[in-house]
């Protein structure tokens, strides 16, 4: 799933947004970050499953072969 952040606008002037894809603690990074662009602040969180669970990273190493022939 991509990160993505949804917001609501309501005609009484409420902000709701929600972060969709993105695992962890990394989600509360956002709240500023929309604080800032819509100069509002946050005044109460829910977190929702995703919160919960760890951020895994995948990562493709591959070594080059030049060096590896320089080591022997």
């Amino acid at each position: 799933m991509k990160k993505r952040v949804q917001i609501r606008i309501y005609p009484d002037g409420r902000i709701q947004a929600e972060t969709q894809g993105i695992k962890g603690k990394a989600c509360t990074d956002y709240i500023r970050v929309l604080e800032e662009l819509l100069d509002a602040e946050a005044y109460t969180s829910s977190y929702t499953p995703e919160y919960y669970e760890e951020q895994t990273v995948h990562l493709d190493l591959q070594q080059d072969q030049s060096i590896q022939g320089r080591n022997t």
